[in-house]
């Protein structure tokens, strides 16, 4: 098995490619080892390797972000693990966790909207998403109210130094072109 990488615009998190599929659908995103112990064997084997912050799953990636540790020495144990778990044939999700499932969780748009919103989600699946893929994050629908959309930021975009650039002179201007009633666009936590 051959492992691609690949540097992300944030220097924190990079991007490893397995050469087969992570997740059929959605995305996963587990930001500290409990939540990953629960949901993903893989997840949870990368929250090992020490200085290991965050592991973000894509279609066919994996994007690992860290603390201050050095690249250098954690890459071998991540590259490491990634193998060892698609050579187990374990899940990479546990049994009853779904990737993605919380996309629609938690959205707010006020009633009469649903038009406006259906257009913005389509913009993002469809411009915006398979861009921000090739980074090794996501950028998903949080809410729209008073000419405001709310994204929420994961994987690699998360914290990521350029992310506000990408928000402000990316989507916003993509979103406000197709969408007159967009003003602004925010990143939700």
């Amino acid at each position: 098995m051959f492992i691609q990488t690949e540097s992300t615009p944030n220097p924190s998190t990079l991007k490893f490619l397995p050469g087969k599929v992570v997740l059929e659908t959605g995305t996963a995103e587990f930001r500290d080892e409990t939540e990953a112990r629960a949901a993903s064997p893989l997840a949870a084997r990368l929250f090992g390797v020490p200085g290991v912050t965050g592991v973000f799953l894509g279609y066919d990636f994996i994007t690992v972000t860290k603390d201050s540790a050095d690249w250098q020495h954690m890459k071998p144990a991540i590259l490491g693990n990634i193998m060892e778990h698609f050579m187990s044939g374990q899940p990479i999700l546990a049994s009853g966790a779904l990737g993605g499932s919380d996309e629609d969780e938690g959205e707010f748009f006020e009633e009469g909207d649903e038009t406006i919103v259906a257009t913005i989600k389509e913009l993002l699946d469809t411009r915006v998403r398979p861009a921000v893929a090739q980074d090794g994050g996501d950028i998903t629908f949080k809410g729209f109210r008073d000419g405001v959309v709310y994204l929420n930021m994961k994987g690699a975009c998360s914290g990521c130094p350029s992310s506000t650039a990408t928000l402000k002179h990316g989507v916003q201007n993509l979103l406000r072109h197709f969408v007159p009633e967009v003003q602004e666009v925010e990143a939700v936590v």
